[in-house]
């Protein structure tokens, strides 16, 4: 009988690999960071094939940290980084260019030339999205157009695109595989959302071929075998979902109405909102959360682009932190910014406001600014712009968040999940899971091959979350909200052509 599913969690940054046991503990952690690659400023790449060599090592890591075998692995769920986006030769399993990361912004041309097309309605309307180059489509057409040929060579269906679920898929199963499931599909922006199908219209208007796309399932259901050459012996993959849509899975938001917000690289906020996508009027995404046995449920989603980024660029950038964890006493040992204001807009700002011409500043620096002052600056930036995101929500949804439950790495440090619940004026509840998005990506896996039966064979995992209430007072924070809001308008169309 087997004992484990293990969950490949493919990041921004690292590569993960978790087994977890049938009571949804976790046996066994591996883990590898691969380069990141920025051939000029505002643009973020990737080796396609340094992502699977890391998350390969980390799925064999786990099996050997652990102790088992193989044949003890009912099954291996993915879970990923979801606009990223990989072409590759077909034939040979090469990649034409290196993977063009969700956070470039290095189509930001291709995103104007649509939207002077008068395109921005029919893609909302049609997709859920906005025209941004946060989604996939339009890295694939930048890298049809850099490629020499590779136009014609899609077109005739010797090159195939995926988002790094499909990579993954695609190498592990040795190239018998070219599919993709629901919620990363719906993050492409030529994936129409309620006819669960790529549309034809948007497919024109870029001019990427059917041909090269893969077929789109079920987050839930065998999508096929890694070969025993890969681990060892054959395990099925059996469950797949972009991390925002595992984690909010695996946070149990299954009911609408009930909302996650993840604090990783970047801070993503989804409210399930049922079988209807709401159309936001302030701009959060329309997306589909995942589809289980046919049934698709949708999501509200605001998309923040930096955010524990911040803190790796406060150690790594500028030196101010010599580890990530530093940034807690840092933050700790002054009494409040003393008026400094850091908006982390590196690559651009997302949800709710769609600036990709948006570039990072520091407002508010006097002579007695110190290092402190802007480390602590930076993890309240992060609180802040989940506030902006939650403003919408509210507004949106027509319901009070009366509390957040949380996850990712950043959600770790006590500071900030208080200093969150003081500027939402909101309870939030940290999960007592810390690997709450490869739990998503293993519970659909599991039930996928009937390790578990369905979500609610592990409710009770969620016993044990820690609270944290606000205790800011109302005045304070709606001063501090309206500083904010000042510096984000001085960092707003900085950059330009």
């Amino acid at each position: 009988m087997t004992r484990f599913v293990m969950a490949l969690d493919q990041g921004t940054t690292s590569s993960r690999a978790i087994l977890f046991e049938r009571d949804g503990s976790i046996a066994a952690v591996d883990n590898y960071e691969f380069p990141q690659h920025f051939p000029t400023p505002g643009w973020v790449e990737h080796d396609p094939l340094e992502i699977w060599e890391s998350q390969l090592r980390a799925a064999r890591g786990v099996l050997a940290k652990a102790r088992v075998e193989v044949s003890d692995v009912a099954a291996i769920g993915i879970t990923n980084q979801r606009e990223t986006a990989v072409v590759w030769d077909r034939a040979s399993g090469e990649p034409i260019h290196r993977a063009i990361v969700w956070q470039s912004r290095q189509t930001a041309a291709i995103c104007d030339e649509l939207r002077s097309r008068g395109l921005e309605d029919e893609v909302r309307k049609r997709t859920g999205l906005l025209i941004d180059a946060y989604f996939s489509a339009t890295k694939v057409r930048f890298i049809l157009d850099a490629v020499d040929g590779a136009q014609q060579r899609a077109e005739r269906g010797e090159l195939a695109f995926g988002t790094i679920d499909s990579w993954l898929l695609y190498k592990f199963t040795g190239g018998r595989v070219h599919a993709t499931e629901v919620s990363n599909a719906s993050r492409t922006l030529i994936y129409n959302i309620h006819e669960c199908d790529w549309d034809d219209l948007l497919l024109g208007e870029l001019r990427i071929p059917r041909a090269m796309l893969p077929e789109v399932r079920d987050s839930s259901g065998i999508f096929g075998v890694a070969e025993s050459e890969w681990l060892g012996a054959e395990i099925p993959i059996a469950g797949i979902a972009g991390d925002q849509h595992a984690a909010l899975y695996g946070q149990g938001c299954t009911k609408p109405g009930l909302a996650k917000n993840t604090y990783g690289t970047g801070c993503f906020l989804l409210m399930n909102t049922g079988e209807e996508a709401h159309v936001s009027s302030c701009g959060l995404l329309s997306t589909i959360a995942w589809s289980i046995g046919g049934r698709v449920e949708y999501a509200l989603e605001g998309s923040i682009f930096i955010a524990g980024a911040a803190i790796q660029w406060l150690r790594d950038g500028i030196g101010l932190i010599e580890h990530a964890r530093d940034s807690e006493a840092s933050a700790r040992s002054v009494a409040d910014t003393g008026g400094v204001f850091l908006v982390p807009a590196f690559v651009g700002l997302g949800a709710p406001y769609w600036d990709e011409r948006a570039r990072g500043a520091i407002v508010g620096i006097t002579r007695g600014t110190t290092r402190n002052h802007i480390v602590r600056a930076a993890l309240e930036s992060i609180a802040y712009q989940t506030r902006d995101v939650v403003e919408c929500v509210r507004a949106d949804s027509g319901l009070e968040l009366d509390v957040l439950r949380v996850d990712g790495g950043a959600a770790q440090n006590d500071f900030l999940m208080q200093f969150q619940a003081d500027i939402l004026g909101a309870r939030v509840e940290r999960s007592p899971v810390l690997e709450v998005t490869a739990l998503g990506a293993a519970l659909l896996a599991g039930i996928g091959v009937g390790f578990w039966s369905d979500r609610a064979e592990l409710e009770s995992m969620g016993d044990g979350a820690q609270l944290f209430e606000p205790m800011l007072g109302a005045e304070r924070r709606e001063v501090l909200y309206a500083s904010w809001k000042r510096a984000v308008e001085r960092s707003r169309n900085w950059e330009r052509d």
